[in-house]
């Protein structure tokens, strides 16, 4: 018996935008982590994968694609990546991601349950391989993913990240201490993209220049980041973010207020992250405020509230 895990996200800048090419930063949220136990069962039983939490249980085969179901078809790729038929395998999955709430539960769910089957058949996948699959996956859940989930995921560290080249991993100044909020709403990445796309493509000139300033605007991030720059400049860009990502339409007006609440007591700054209209948001504030602007935030609605330490 061997437990295989992987982490939630964060974006810190950049959603949206980074599907047409801007540059976006996403870090490992390890608060929150998915976990995969591979169990070897009786001979003739093939492989099955059983949810922890909802207690049903999947076959897999690979007698055809079974794309309509990402846990299968996460296990279908692995299976014909390597070469290899489906062992004699149980693999329960467990995770205390927020589905649909902006912490890319999807990807870390299929790197966890990849990294479980692979090594349990003898060949554990290289970083590259895993993200190229989980990417597929990806696909599968959001359609035209920019493939910052799975980058962060699969390498559990922070990148600064544009679509179509390397990752790059970058030095954090001075320690940043953020306030992670989960709306409660679960919201569907594939929509708020798509939603996107519709208005790029009916105005590209008025939402290009939108998307071209979120560009900008995280380039100035990673450098106030990795020279420990002021954290009021650095939520002046966050508030800044939000206001961009309201323009594309993918805010909401839980989201617009749970960001207000956080302002006014005492955060530097507060955008939504991830795919919007739900999902999470994060907040810039000192350690020392951390606790009220947290209690703050699920006064005003807020499900659940955790730290997270950039350093």
């Amino acid at each position: 018996m061997h437990t295989y895990s992987a982490p939630a996200k964060i974006i810190l800048f950049g959603e949206h935008a980074v599907v047409y090419g801007e540059p976006a930063i996403a870090a490992p949220f390890r608060a929150l982590q998915a976990q995969v136990t591979a169990t070897p069962a009786p001979h003739g039983s093939g492989l099955s994968i059983i949810g922890a939490a909802s207690g049903v249980t999947l076959h897999v085969s690979l007698a055809n694609d079974t794309p309509d179901n990402a846990l299968i078809y996460a296990a279908q790729l692995v299976l014909r990546a390597l070469d290899k038929p489906p062992p004699d395998l149980t693999l329960e999955l467990r995770s205390d991601i927020p589905i649909g709430g902006g912490f890319g539960s999807g990807a870390a769910v299929s790197a966890a349950l990849m990294r479980a089957l692979s090594a349990a058949l003898g060949t554990p996948l290289s970083g590259e391989a895993l993200n190229s699959l989980v990417y597929q996956v990806e696909q599968l859940h959001h359609g035209t993913p920019s493939g910052i989930d799975n980058t962060v995921i699969v390498y559990d560290q922070p990148v600064y990240f544009v679509r179509g080249k390397p990752p790059l991993t970058f030095r954090v100044g001075a320690p940043l201490t953020f306030l992670v909020a989960d709306t409660g709403v679960s919201a569907s990445t594939r929509e708020t993209v798509g939603d996107v796309r519709r208005l790029h493509n009916r105005d590209q000139a008025h939402y290009g220049a939108i998307i071209a300033e979120i560009g900008a605007l995280v380039r100035k991030a990673r450098t106030l980041i990795e020279s420990g720059g002021a954290c009021e400049e650095l939520g002046e860009l966050m508030n800044a973010n939000h206001a961009l990502l309201r323009a594309l339409s993918v805010s909401s007006a839980q989201l617009d207020h749970l960001c207000a609440v956080a302002r006014s007591s005492g955060a530097y700054g507060a955008k939504l992250s991830g795919g919007g209209r739900g999902g999470s948001l994060i907040a810039l504030t000192e350690p020392d405020l951390a606790p009220s602007v947290a209690s703050a935030l699920r006064e005003a609605g807020a499900v659940q509230t955790w730290l997270m330490r950039l350093e």
